[in-house]
């Protein structure tokens, strides 16, 4: 359950990026506030101690190869072929998620207009500033396309006009837009084109991006595998008296010696773990507290999310075990519900019966958040295991599957891990975890 307070961990969040490894380093925490002092004389770890802490991790990213151009193209046959069935003429893409599954092009958002219109014909083309146009040629030459006139714009007369031109003569009637593309896009649109001819994006893109493919079933099994050898090994080596700060860092570490990029990691000792989106404290560790670390990355782009929750030796309360194994059976009774064919909604609701079987109240009581989230390129992308999805599920579909238990003012037990839905049930990428007593 990567925390969305903001779409990439920055100053201001929960979790901790590498300028907390920084900020850990030099005695600050994540926010460039001081943090609070170790305890048993514990300092926070300079990046050259944590490099012999974990001098036994390498880079393992190249044993996994990014998808190409050339892979992606058949994407934009497929999206076309998506548009057709839903009677829509094209579909327009800012630079984000979408784009990136269709491209390998990297390009920034401003005030300016930049983007991809797809058509249902199987042809696009693009929108861009006309003082970015040789630029732009150039960066969609190199990225591989996809291929396709540029319609460019003057300061003068803003993006909407010359791109309503565009579709005009290429017959667009029905005009969705991406659900990820800003709201000042649609309303510019729909001020030209008229209101009814703009229409949401967000069926057409779920049903483009949702089903992975075995190459994105690859990555995403590696990002996970990758993460949780991560917390595995800091596990290994934690020792009392070590922050939630330095928890955080240790692990981003980890993530990032590894070969996973744009790192996050929330790191929760104690009560502090009570609250599903819950901050670091200034805790330090404690025989027998209780741990909680949702962290992930991305391998080529791929995105893991994984949580563990577990107690530093023997637990100091029977509570957290019995916590742990009511969380564990809801996460094993969501996983033995999946098939394609259910409906997203009775898989959060499985889990949620199984909690309430176990003796805790039931509803949003002690589980007060969604079974998961569906990932991919994204860390939380469209479908989702909640109560009022009736999404069904089809093989290929990526989720989280992260019940949890949370009782404020003691303890906060989640496990997450990433399944997919298969042609017979589901599957898991890495390891379970076993015991409440390590991850």
């Amino acid at each position: 359950m990567r925390p969305v307070h903001a779409p990439r961990p920055s100053a201001g969040r929960a979790t901790l990026d590498r300028r907390a490894l920084l900020a850990s380093a030099a005695g600050l925490c994540g926010w460039g506030t001081a943090c609070a002092a170790p305890r048993d004389g514990h300092r926070a770890d300079s990046a050259g101690a944590l490099s012999e802490i974990f001098s036994d991790l390498g880079d393992q990213s190249a044993r996994w190869k990014p998808i190409s151009a050339a892979e992606k193209r058949p994407r934009l046959a497929r999206l076309a072929g998506l548009l057709q069935a839903s009677r829509l003429d094209a579909l327009l893409i800012e630079p984000g998620a979408t784009l990136r599954y269709l491209s390998a092009l990297g390009w920034g958002r401003s005030e300016r207009l930049f983007a991809l219109v797809a058509l249902a014909d199987g042809a696009c083309f693009w929108i861009v500033p006309a003082f970015e146009a040789p630029r732009a040629a150039k960066r969609i030459a190199e990225s591989g396309g996809p291929e396709g006139p540029l319609v460019v714009w003057e300061e003068h007369e803003y993006a909407w006009e010359p791109l309503a031109a565009a579709l005009r003569v290429r017959g667009v009637e029905r005009m969705a837009i991406e659900p990820e593309a800003r709201a000042f896009v649609a309303h510019h649109l729909g001020a030209i084109l008229g209101a009814e001819h703009v229409l949401p994006g967000g069926e057409i893109v779920r049903a483009l991006r949702a089903r992975k493919d075995a190459r994105e079933l690859e990555l995403l099994r590696g990002a996970s595998e990758l993460t949780q050898r991560a917390i595995r090994a800091v596990a290994e080596r934690l020792r009392p008296g070590l922050s939630d700060y330095e928890l955080g860092a240790w692990i981003t570490f980890a993530q990032e010696r590894l070969g996973l990029a744009d790192t996050w990691v929330l790191p929760l000792l104690g009560q502090s773990a009570a609250y599903p989106h819950g901050e670091p404290e200034g805790r330090t560790l404690e025989v027998g507290a209780g741990i909680l670390v949702d962290t992930g990355g991305a391998l080529h782009g791929y995105q893991s999310d994984v949580t563990r929750s577990w107690s530093f030796g023997a637990p100091r309360e029977a509570e957290f075990v019995r916590a742990w194994q009511a969380v564990r059976a809801a996460q094993a009774a969501a996983f033995g519900r999946m098939a394609p064919g259910v409906a997203c909604r009775e898989i959060d609701r499985t889990a949620r019966a199984t909690i309430e079987a176990a003796g805790y109240p039931g509803g949003y009581t002690v589980f007060g958040h969604r079974l998961g989230h569906g990932i991919g390129l994204q860390g939380h992308e469209d479908p989702y295991f909640d109560g009022g999805s009736e999404v069904l599920l089809e093989p290929g579909m990526t989720f989280s599957d992260e019940p949890g238990i949370y009782l404020p003012g003691r303890l906060g037990v989640r496990l997450e891990d990433i399944v997919v839905v298969t042609p017979s049930g589901a599957d898991h990428f890495g390891s379970w975890q076993i015991g409440p007593d390590r991850p």
